[in-house]
């Protein structure tokens, strides 16, 4: 009978200490580290459960030259939802790991389910440990918007092996189990193109002996999951959840483990969901996809700036346009300020969406280089559709906006803003003006603010910008004075 041994281990990071710490020595945090039972020797043991196919590249065991290394390049693979192809880096890479993460409810699950229901070209292998077979195909009616249609219709993955359909080109298949082991074992009958798991923190492996959902047990499953990816050139994607702290659950290094990391955030409020991408190794790390949660599922929202922009009919006071980035992706965005005075000693200063650190530096700037009384001033800032910004091209809008609301002035109809304060109350130049203009152009506004050195100088080698090319009234401006003055008179 194999010995078993107890060992604490740290929920923030994973550190493994014999006794229990009140703090980490890893990550320093207190009060984090959990009891767990561990076989002895079974999990440095553990072999891979799977079949490696004949046409599998092996690693090589010893150091090769970068330049004699051999690889045929693989296109990826492409999905019909172009937000999903986008915070992916353009499409699937074979072989990948891909780790989704946000809240209960958020919509997880639905956004996978219904890739899978929609890629009738691959072999999706969707394994739950959470939802019954039962539950999984009431979900999939309701999501496929035909769902008579043999090419969205959902199997178990074993009555499958025993009556295989060849009239189908692709299916989803259901498996419903928790242990790694079984799943490999379907997995090496099935061979599918793409593994979807629902979610990690309930898979458990028989090499350790702790709960599911532990550090050891995720980090072990996790593991397992990365060997099966690397060895046999299979995309797998995991559903993860988070704690009370925003943060995924289980141990960091889940994160380092991993090739790509996917944030699904949004209100549950509003239908508008957001799918960051945190990390990801086979493209930027800055891209961002916009959703709409509805009845029959999410829906891809091509253009972010028609929902991010509200219809008014008449100008008010405090609002203004600012022209962002996210990734490659240009978005106008409503800022909102408001400013009252202050009913208790201490002023308020509360950000929604925006940096509250970054807004009490823009209110140091106007009370210093522009004689704006704001000390005793209550200000709100508001970052319209949920989504928080970390652009900083967008201070031009949010101080010009902060202006409007302490002057109870409107800002004129169709003006955006593209440009970083400087402490000195300069307007700093700010990345790919050209398309913050453009997208501006685009949606019809009149008018746009940029900074005076976003315009190389004639000295320079570099292409001057061509300005004509553009029907929109280009406003250039150098200090943040100048922007108030024709703005406000």
């Amino acid at each position: 009978m194999a010995k078993t041994k107890i060992a604490y281990f740290c929920q923030s990071c994973g550190f493994e200490s014999p006794k229990w710490l009140g703090k980490c020595p890893s990550c320093q945090q207190w009060n984090t580290f959990v009891e767990e039972i561990i076989e002895k020797g079974n999990a440095s043991n553990a072999v891979p459960t799977w079949k490696v196919t004949s046409n599998t590249q092996q690693r090589a065991n010893k150091p090769v030259q970068v330049a004699d290394i051999t690889f045929n390049e693989e296109d990826r693979v492409l999905t019909p939802d172009k937000e999903f192809n986008r915070v992916l880096g353009g499409g699937i890479v074979a072989g990948s790991l891909v780790l989704i993460g946000g809240e209960p409810g958020i919509g997880k699950s639905t956004l996978m389910l219904q890739l899978a229901l929609n890629m009738p070209k691959l072999k999706v292998l969707y394994v739950s440990g959470e939802e019954s077979e039962r539950q999984i195909k009431m979900r999939a009616e309701r999501l496929a918007p035909d769902g008579g249609n043999a090419k969205n219709q959902i199997l178990n993955s074993k009555s499958e092996i025993e009556h295989p359909k060849s009239e189908i080109g692709g299916s989803c298949y259901v498996l419903c189990e928790t242990s790694t082991q079984n799943i490999f074992k379907q997995i090496e009958a099935l061979e599918p193109d793409l593994v979807v798991i629902d979610s990690i923190q309930t898979l458990h492996s028989s090499h350790i002996e702790s709960t599911p959902g532990s550090v050891s047990q995720v980090r072990e499953c996790t593991a397992e999951m990365l060997r099966f990816a690397k060895e046999t050139s299979t995309p797998v994607f995991l559903i993860g959840h988070i704690t009370k702290d925003g943060a995924i659950a289980g141990p960091k290094i889940l994160e380092h483990m991993v090739d790509t990391v996917l944030q699904f955030e949004g209100d549950r409020h509003h239908v508008y969901r957001i799918l960051r991408t945190i990390k990801n190794r086979f493209g930027s790390a800055s891209e961002l996809g916009i959703y709409e949660m509805m009845g029959e599922g999410l829906r891809e929202v091509s253009n972010p700036s028609e929902i991010l922009l509200s219809h008014r009919d008449e100008p008010l006071s405090g609002i203004t346009i600012s022209a962002t980035l996210e990734g490659m992706r240009p978005m106008l965005i409503e800022t909102q300020a408001l400013v009252s005075a202050s009913a208790y000693g201490t002023p308020q200063r509360t950000a929604t969406g925006f940096d509250t650190k970054r807004m009490s530096m823009l209110l140091a700037v106007l009370e210093k280089r522009c004689g704006f009384r704001l000390a005793a001033k209550d200000v709100f800032l508001n970052i319209t559709g949920g989504i928080r910004v970390e652009d900083p091209a967008i201070d031009l809008g949010l101080a010009a906006a902060i202006i409007s609301s302490h002057e109870d002035m409107p800002i004129p109809f169709k003006t955006c803003f593209a440009g970083e304060i400087g402490l000195s109350g300069e307007i700093r130049a700010v990345n790919r003006v050209e398309q913050r203009i453009a997208e501006a152009q685009k949606l019809g506004f009149n008018q746009i603010f940029i900074s005076k050195y976003n315009l190389p100088s004639g000295g320079q080698d570099k292409k001057r910008m061509d300005l004509s090319r553009y029907d929109i009234d280009i406003k250039i401006v150098s200090s943040i004075e100048e922007v108030f003055g024709q703005l406000f008179g």
